[in-house]
């Protein structure tokens, strides 16, 4: 395919870019002519992306880590400068999601997904700027329709990614001098994705969804990469500290619908599920 963007000689780290959204989003970065680094803490993923990825001819390379622990992501951060340069785009994208309502999670599941989504993300930009080329940077937060509008059964992502949005805007000042960019793309429902799949695990609830869309359908994991690559290019040279959309609509007043219907599945009897389980269930997207 055509790619109207050319990212050779640059190189860009991809946090949690072994899988969904965050692995087209390494791809489409190599097809560009990119130097590709990703990290996950799935090691069968990670060597699955880097062959993937390879594919391309495009110079990639992968580290096993966790994004809540941020001598692990430091490490893959200097690792990947030495390899292959200085950094020129970095991607945070590693995610955690669940349905449950605030009156029944435990204390552990909702320090999960803030973990992964908040803290996760805090621990990739505080590692990345020192190996950052400057000026010319771009730093791209992977957010989601719960940083702004409040949903039933979310108040642990609304509560996390509302965090990453301010992250966002917060380094976009204090960065903008070096010339770094930081800015938060915003997908929507997201086909063949395992948040999705968590999110709308039935055939009914996947109809709702994408009936909830102004576009009509589910957005593809390729459109949310192809705005990535236009955010980090010098198209996007003058744009900083925004949180954009790639959403099909669905933010205008669909996305509440959709997990308010998911009410129902909680009133339906299942197993109890321990704090432990809770908690472990919250990886969505390394």
């Amino acid at each position: 395919m055509s790619v109207p963007f050319d990212y050779s000689g640059r190189t860009v780290f991809v946090a949690g870019g072994t899988s969904g959204i965050n692995l087209t989003v390494a791809q489409a970065f190599a097809e560009a002519g990119a130097a590709v680094a990703v990290l996950s803490r799935n090691p069968d993923k990670v060597n699955s992306a880097v062959a993937a990825i390879g594919e391309t001819g495009s110079p990639v390379i992968g580290f096993v880590g966790d994004v809540r622990d941020y001598d692990s992501v430091a490490g893959a951060l200097a690792a990947a400068r030495h390899q292959l340069g200085g950094l020129d785009v970095i991607i945070s994208g590693a995610a955690g999601n669940f349905p449950a309502a605030a009156r029944d999670m435990s204390p552990r599941a909702f320090a999960a997904v803030v973990d992964i989504d908040l803290k996760g993300t805090f621990n990739v930009l505080r590692a990345a700027h020192e190996h950052l080329r400057t000026p010319g940077a771009a730093v791209i937060n992977i957010s989601a329709p719960q940083s702004s509008i409040p949903m039933e059964l979310q108040s642990h992502a609304c509560a996390a990614k509302a965090g990453v949005d301010m992250l966002t805007r917060v380094c976009a000042l204090e960065w903008g001098s070096e010339g770094i960019r930081v800015n938060a793309v915003v997908p929507g429902p997201i086909a063949e994705t395992e948040g999705m799949a968590r999110l709308a695990p039935t055939p009914e609830l996947s109809r709702v969804v994408a009936e909830s869309v102004p576009l009509g359908r589910y957005g593809t994991t390729r459109e949310i990469a192809d705005c990535c690559l236009w955010l980090a290019s010098p198209s996007a040279a003058y744009i900083t500290g925004a949180i954009i959309p790639v959403d099909g609509g669905w933010s205008l007043g669909g996305a509440s619908q959709v997990f308010t219907a998911m009410r129902a599945l909680l009133t339906a009897p299942r197993p109890e599920v321990t704090p432990e389980q809770e908690g472990a269930g919250a990886v969505a997207a390394e």
